[in-house]
């Protein structure tokens, strides 16, 4: 691995410098940036991030060759996203089960007496900021309900996406090695309440993963902190930016708004359609396994690479009108939620959350705008949406 990344560091420095992601410019508006960069420079090196791929194609493509782009991308274990065949192979099958549609459909009573609670508050007093009030509690609320995590977790999992946060706009590397021994830490302690348990555990997700095996294996506990991080961390961030970016895009479009109340059977095609408008999720990692040439320019092994699904989605050479809102178009090509060997399992499990949150905010609120003369705060890089927006009454 440490020759690995002096393979990187030697490659980023014989690379020119397209872009600087980090810049208040690109920072000030990530999508608007990132549609200029797919028009401009569609395959950009920077020290950041190494390379950046903009266009839908060129996603696509390295999200169909597993082998030249490895997802391999960290020093620490990551189940399964961080694996590649034959090894992810065997992770995810024992993984998808748990995403099952009669699995995910258990839980929809669950999730929507949380999201009735929420916009029942938010109705009351609608001065409340969505994100912190709103979105955050309900993806740290469900995401609990769903891994059978108590309660009493919430107040701590909402400190640490505040400390998170924090620790990764300052780039504080120190910070954010103790941020995420945190969350390992809240994860531990959960096995161990269920392993002193034993038989009176019960059957919540997270006591199934500690019986769980895997080629005959039973999952150590190292294995079971992945998954979980990895399911727990990328919900808690994009449901909560979801939520944010969907309630924005409806307060300024009164017209969807006016029709999604009517018609809620519309609701899925238009999440997924304002998803596409304004990624949840900016970027994924891979690195290149071998010398490969992307929109003309020469990747080196060893070489880090960014695929940028905030402006693949808005690629006009795949979607016609694409910075438009278009209820009716097809979503296939929409990579929301990935596509290949890598994409998410619990695309389901995301799209019925959010259904029944939509669902719930539309019933509980009264037509709502954007407050005038006010600008919600973007979230900067490596997060998207907002991370402070207000609403009220139109």
């Amino acid at each position: 691995m440490e020759q690995e990344v002096r393979e990187q560091d030697r490659n980023a420095r014989q690379c020119p410098v397209d872009w600087d992601p980090r810049s208040p410019q690109v920072q000030r508006d990530q999508i608007d940036a990132y549609d200029r960069m797919r028009a401009e420079c569609p395959v950009a090196h920077s020290d950041y991030l190494g390379w950046s791929l903009f266009r839908h194609a060129d996603v696509l493509k390295v999200l169909g060759d597993h082998e030249t782009f490895s997802n391999r991308v960290s020093r620490h274990p990551s189940v399964p996203n961080g694996m590649d065949p034959p090894e992810h192979t065997l992770y995810r099958a024992m993984i998808e089960p748990y995403f099952a549609p009669e699995r995910i459909a258990a839980f929809e009573p669950v999730f929507r007496q949380i999201a009735h609670e929420l916009a029942t508050e938010l109705a009351r007093d609608l001065s409340r900021d969505i994100i912190r009030d709103v979105a955050e509690p309900y993806a740290v609320r469900i995401q609990c309900g769903f891994l059978g995590w108590p309660q009493s977790l919430h107040a701590p999992l909402l400190q640490w996406i505040y400390r998170n946060r924090a620790a990764t706009l300052a780039r504080d590397a120190e910070e954010m090695a103790s941020v995420a021994l945190e969350f390992d830490g809240h994860i531990r302690a959960q096995l161990e309440l269920r392993e002193r348990a034993g038989a009176a555990a019960g059957d919540d997700l997270t006591t199934c993963l500690l019986r769980q095996s895997v080629d005959g294996q039973k999952l150590d506990h190292a294995r079971i902190v992945s998954i979980l991080r990895n399911w727990t961390v990328g919900e808690l961030g994009t449901i909560a930016a979801c939520v944010g970016i969907i309630l924005h895009f409806l307060a300024g479009r009164p017209d969807i708004q006016d029709l999604l109340r009517r018609d809620r059977t519309l609701l899925p095609q238009a999440i997924d359609e304002i998803l596409r408008l304004h990624g949840p999720l900016i970027s994924n990692r891979r690195i290149a396994t071998r010398e490969v040439t992307l929109g003309g320019r020469t990747l080196q092994a060893g070489d880090r690479i960014t695929l940028m699904w905030a402006s693949a989605n808005r690629d006009g050479a795949v979607f016609d009108d694409a910075e438009q809102f278009r209820l009716e178009r097809d979503q296939a090509q929409n990579l929301l939620y990935g596509a290949g060997i890598h994409v998410c399992p619990g695309a389901g499990l995301a799209r019925m959350q959010l259904y029944v949150m939509l669902d719930e905010l539309l019933d509980g609120l009264a037509p709502f705008t954007l407050p005038a003369g006010t600008e919600p705060v973007r979230a900067i890089y490596p997060a998207s949406g907002f991370s402070s927006l207000f609403l009220m009454p139109a």
